[in-house]
Formats: structure tokens, C-alpha cells, sequence
């Protein structure tokens, strides 16, 4: 993307008046999105976002700026702005940067930018008519597409130079079903690291049914009980609650700030010994997956607990660097606009042993959670909020009557020790977390999993 020799002097320049460290973050984005209500194309529209951002380190103090010139005469004016905010003596050093290959962990067939925007318009409209043919019920219909190639080129002055080309496909569907009970509402999503071939894995139909279809058993939903009931999350829809509430206080700044529950625990004892929690860039095609941070250090599978033993954090190259040991991968920013910070990759915990119908069936009561929504985490007491987008009753060891739209409302910690069922069924799914003003794609997953108490807050007695 730029000439290693302009790379040597823009990083030279960020230094030249003094500077423990300095990083050069190049990044070329294209993006394309369409979106279709009620059979309407709404949106169909794509753009180019090209820029680089400076950072320079001095003692304690960061500098950075940023500029959508990528000419040497821009960098190297971002690098003295940069240099000026972090400046820490006199003098500055030489850098010479070489380059390495980062190992790629899926592979794109299809580049999205290649394909007719007539063909990404035809997705829509096939999701529109599969939703709609759910049943008559179905009075709204909205369907989304995406894609992004984000092309990143870092360099610091340790001498790293390396890249990485990031594919990113996604279909969203949401659905509006009215009834009795007046609107309720259904979504389904499907993205992943690949490119156009997304939809010879995934069919757009189905997709689209199983949005219709959450949003058509909503229709018959009963209040959700209140009080604090075994939950069971079926497979896949609960990773987020383990993001939220464990991940983001496992995040080493929020360490290194003691604004976490986590703080001081390495060696501890903070989960029922069936979690195991494991934060992983390497995840072949999943959400959250790259083969470089954007500090330019490689993905990692992260094991965080392990049995319940809490292992380590995750770190970035600033808070690891300041402590002496290796960055884990969890560098990450929105653009080359923002400076990086630690954040997950996909987070999930792993399988278990036991069958997921046994799970039910030894639940005399509770509530199963099928779909799980977005939520709210404190994390220096661990305490959250999650909303339920699809659940049902368990009564008698079955499931049984859909619940109307409720939340969970627990503690993370507590939760992670009041785990006491696993099941071998282990899903993924995808995500946006946002972090400081800042979003990034991530992964959260996980096998069903039985929680032996947790609060819902409903409108029925429990």
C-alpha cells in the first residue's frame, strides 16, 4: 500500500524529536450495503474510506493524528503532529522496517466489489418473498446487505512491517408479524469472513423463514414469569452474555483501571468448573476473526478460564509492552481514525458433555431462551441487563408456551458459577461491540448451557 522507504522516514519523522515508540496504521476500506422494506429497494449504495493514523508513544504520554493523505507529505505531517503531542526529549533514532506474511485464516472466493449490485438486490427480494410466505401475519418486511474489504498495512519502530486483506460478508433480515397481541418482531442474521460465497453456505430463504418465524410464535407469547429461575440458553444465542458480562472485564484496561471484578484474580477459582472460556482471532470464517490486529500482531486463541480457573486477560501491545510480556492479538480500532484498544475477537465458551435435550428434560421449571437480544454490563461489579427475543417456558422437563419479550438481569460472576449443565452442541454467531465510542465485528458463542438461577424480569409470577 505505501513504499517500505516512505514507511522508514515517516516513522524517522514521528521520532525525530524524541519518542519511545512510534506506529504507522494504514488502512483502504470499500463497502457496499442494499436494503430492502417492504419490497422496496430503501438503499443501495457503496464508498471508499482511505487514511492512515500516527501514533507515537513518550514515556506515559500518547500522541496521534490521523489524515486521509497517504502522500509522504501528508504521513509525514500527521507523524509531526503526532510527535509534537508526545514529545519526550531530543534527538529521535533511525528506523529501518522489514516486512512479514501473516497467516490467513479463511479464504475469500468471491470478492464482494466483483458482483452486480442487481445480483445483491436479487438476495433481497428472495428473503422478502420467503419471509412473507411464512403466513399473512407477516405485515413488514426488511432485509439488509453487506460487505466490506478492509486492506490494513502496520508499522512501528521495532521493524514491523506486515498487512492484512479483510473480507466481510452479511444478510439481515427483520420481520413484523401482527396479531392479537398486537406487533411483535423477529430477526435472523448470517455474516461471516468470507466473500460473495456466503450464500452458497447459507440460504437466503431460511434466513429469512427463521426471522418470520420468531416473529409469527411471538404472536401466542404469554408474560414471562419474574423472579429468579434455573434459564437454560440454547446453543449459540447466549455467547453474548458471556461477552458482555465476563469479556469486556477480562479486557486489560479495564484492569490496569481496577474498574473491573476481575482485577487481581489470575489463579482464581470465578467459574463452575464446566467453563471454559476461550477469546479467538483465529476462528477460521467466523465474525471476529483476522490474521493481524490492528497493531500488526497475529490472532491468537486466548484460553481466559480454564475449568473455571481464571487463566489470564486479554492485552493489547501498549499494556502488554508495559508489562513486560506479549500482546495476545486484542489490539483492535474502528479505522485509522481511532487509536487501538483492547478489545475481543470471537468469545465463546466451549462444549460440554452432556446432550442438550437431557439439559431440558432434567430442568423441571425455568425458562429457555432461544434468542437471545443486546444488553448492558457494569464492569467493575459485573452486573448486567440482556433482553430476551425469543424464549419459552420449561415446565415438567419440556418446553413449552412462547414467552412475550422479557430481560435477564444477573451478575456475571455468579452467573459463571451457577453454570451446572453443558451441552455438545456448540454454535456461533456474529456481532457488533461497542467499546468507547467505537464498534468492531466479534463473534460470541457457545454450547446449550444451564444457568441454576437467574433473574427474569417479567410480568407473571414465577
Amino acid at each position: 500500500m505505501i513504499d517500505s522507504s516512505v514507511v522508514d522516514r515517516v516513522l524517522g519523522e514521528a521520532l525525530r524529536t524524541g519518542g519511545d515508540f512510534a506506529e504507522l496504521f494504514v488502512e483502504d476500506r470499500r463497502m457496499s450495503t442494499a436494503s430492502l422494506d417492504d419490497g422496496r429497494v430503501e438503499e443501495l449504495s457503496s464508498g471508499r474510506d482511505r487514511g492512515a493514523g500516527v501514533r507515537v508513544v513518550a514515556g506515559e504520554t500518547t500522541g496521534f493524528a490521523h489524515t486521509a493523505d497517504l502522500s509522504e507529505a501528508g504521513l509525514r505531517a500527521a507523524a509531526g503532529a503526532a510527535a509534537a503531542v508526545a514529545r519526550g526529549g531530543t534527538g529521535g533514532r533511525a528506523v529501518a522496517v522489514s516486512a512479514s506474511s501473516a497467516l490467513r485464516h479463511s479464504e475469500v472466493g468471491t470478492y464482494p466489489e466483483t458482483v452486480a449490485k442487481a445480483e445483491k438486490v436479487e438476495l433481497l427480494t428472495r428473503a422478502d418473498e420467503a419471509a412473507r410466505s411464512e403466513g399473512g401475519a407477516i405485515t413488514q418486511v426488511s432485509a439488509g446487505y453487506g460487505d466490506s474489504r478492509r486492506r490494513i498495512l502496520v508499522a512501528n519502530s521495532d521493524g514491523l512491517l506486515v498487512g492484512d486483506d479483510q473480507v466481510r460478508t452479511r444478510l439481515g433480515v427483520s420481520c413484523v408479524a401482527l396479531g392479537d397481541t398486537g406487533m411483535q418482531t423477529g430477526y435472523e442474521t448470517a455474516a461471516l469472513t468470507v466473500g460473495f460465497e456466503l450464500f452458497e453456505r447459507v440460504q437466503v430463504e431460511e434466513v429469512a423463514r427463521e426471522a418470520a418465524r420468531r416473529a409469527l410464535t411471538k404472536l401466542s407469547a404469554r408474560p414471562a414469569p419474574s423472579g429468579i429461575v434455573p434459564v437454560v440458553l440454547k446453543g449459540g444465542t447466549g455467547g453474548i452474555l458471556f461477552h458482555e458480562a465476563c469479556g469486556h472485564g477480562l479486557e486489560a484496561d479495564h484492569i490496569a483501571k481496577d474498574s473491573s471484578v476481575y482485577t487481581g484474580r489470575v489463579g482464581d477459582l470465578v467459574a463452575s468448573p464446566l467453563v471454559t472460556l476461550v477469546d479467538d482471532g483465529t476462528m477460521g470464517p467466523e465474525w471476529g476473526s483476522f490474521a493481524i490486529d490492528d497493531e500488526g500482531r497475529p490472532a491468537q486463541r486466548n484460553v481466559l478460564i480454564s475449568e473455571g480457573v481464571l487463566t489470564d486477560y486479554m492485552w493489547d501491545f501498549l499494556r502488554a509492552r508495559k508489562e513486560g510480556r506479549v500482546s495476545s492479538g486484542n489490539g483492535r480500532r474502528q479505522s485509522y481514525q481511532h487509536l487501538p484498544m483492547v478489545r475481543m475477537t470471537n468469545t465463546y465458551l466451549i462444549d460440554g458433555s452432556d446432550e442438550p435435550d437431557e439439559i431440558v428434560a432434567q430442568t423441571p421449571n425455568g425458562v429457555y431462551v432461544a434468542k437471545l437480544g443486546g444488553g448492558q454490563v457494569n464492569t467493575a461489579t459485573g452486573d448486567f441487563v440482556f433482553g430476551m427475543n425469543e424464549a419459552y417456558l420449561i415446565e415438567g422437563g419440556r418446553i413449552t408456551e412462547p414467552l412475550r419479550d422479557a430481560n435477564l438481569i444477573g451478575n456475571g460472576p455468579d452467573v459463571l458459577r451457577s453454570i451446572d449443565a453443558v451441552g455438545d452442541d456448540f454454535a456461533m454467531g456474529p456481532g457488533t461491540c461497542g467499546k468507547d465510542g467505537q464498534a468492531v465485528p466479534v463473534g460470541c458463542g457457545q454450547p446449550t448451557v444451564r444457568i441454576g438461577g437467574v433473574t427474569v424480569g417479567g410480568t407473571a409470577r414465577g
